[in-house]
């Protein structure tokens, strides 16, 4: 008899049918939810007769985790795995395992792309030029302000995984100076424009230009708060294509609203979807995009292969990619 494999999050991939989540069906009866809520009663009731639940946002907390007997594993649709409480899941003896390195292409390019809209405002130009204001300027040349060359800027790295990695490597034909904190310190580069920093507070310190790449854990929400955030350089920048909690927004809107920040730009928020008293929402110096850094249908199609390899190795007897070993 096969096991049953309950999706919560389905629509969340975007793919055009369902035929696409066709590759996991030899692994078990699959049911699929487009949407399902925070609420326990609902998310119980749909896993309760699962062997294996699949989730990208839907959290399964303690006691979410204590009301079904039957999990035996929870393949987060996803790298980040803070939405599941590994350890209740260790104790009551489910597996937990996550799906890295899918969309480091697609992340990397998008922190770079933001990088390159903060220095150089294409878009903001391409909607003033249709709006007329290239056609009403007495002069050749009109700019909302000029841009900014990233050659010479120091660029600091918050996490230096993968994602951090493929950053660097992709900002470094720029010109940057690159400066990275990492506790572990491992995978640096053998660079002569790369250095590490001694703490977090060297890096905004430091850099023109701050991009997290870092987890979010119990112990470090809100970390970029207000303190952090003043000790950066006037005119400097931030990213965040990690994780939206990781930053105190109501310090953010203030630090961009009165400096020392010149911009930032961000494709995660505290609360998503974003809600529309965000303070982040009205700032002319914040670009948001919607969290679609990792979306590109390769990554999604990557993201869906292994998982079919997480269960298959779950099937196996040898689990792999497990957090909560």
């Amino acid at each position: 008899m096969k096991p049953n494999i309950t999706i919560l999050d389905a629509e969340t991939f975007h793919f055009s049918d369902r035929s696409s989540w066709s590759i996991l069906e030899p692994y078990g009866e699959l049911t699929l939810y487009d949407r399902t809520g925070r609420d326990r009663a609902q998310i119980v009731e749909r896993c309760r007769e699962a062997q294996v639940v699949l989730t990208n946002k839907v959290p399964l907390d303690a006691e979410t985790l204590r009301m079904l007997p039957e999990l035996k594993l929870v393949s987060v649709l996803a790298t980040g795995y803070n939405i599941i409480d590994v350890q209740a899941a260790r104790r009551q003896g489910v597996t937990v395992c996550n799906v890295p390195s899918y969309s480091t292409t697609s992340v990397a390019q998008h922190a770079v792309a933001l990088i390159l809209e903060m220095c150089n405002r294409v878009g903001d130009h391409a909607v003033g030029v249709r709006a007329g204001d290239w056609a009403r300027s007495p002069v050749f040349s009109y700019w909302l302000s000029p841009p900014r060359e990233l050659a010479g800027m120091t660029v600091g790295l918050v996490g230096l995984g993968e994602i951090g990695r493929a950053v660097s490597e992709r900002l470094r034909p720029f010109g940057v100076r690159l400066l990275a904190y990492s506790p572990s310190r491992r995978g640096g580069f053998d660079w002569p424009e790369f250095a590490w920093a001694n703490s977090v507070e060297e890096v905004f310190e430091s850099a023109d230009l701050v991009s997290l790449h870092c987890p979010q854990t119990p112990t470090n929400g809100g970390f970029v708060n207000a303190a952090l955030l003043g000790r950066m350089k006037p005119g400097s920048m931030l990213v965040n294509t990690a994780r939206g909690g990781l930053i105190n927004e109501q310090d953010l809107a203030a630090a961009l609203r009165e400096g020392p920040l010149a911009a930032a730009a961000v494709d995660v928020v505290g609360v998503e979807p974003m809600h529309a008293d965000n303070p982040l929402l009205t700032l002319e110096n914040c670009y948001i995009t919607p969290h679609l850094a990792w979306a590109s249908e390769e990554s999604r199609l990557r993201l869906l292969e292994i998982t079919r390899d997480n269960l298959q190795s779950f099937f196996s007897g040898t689990p792999q990619h497990v957090v909560n070993a």
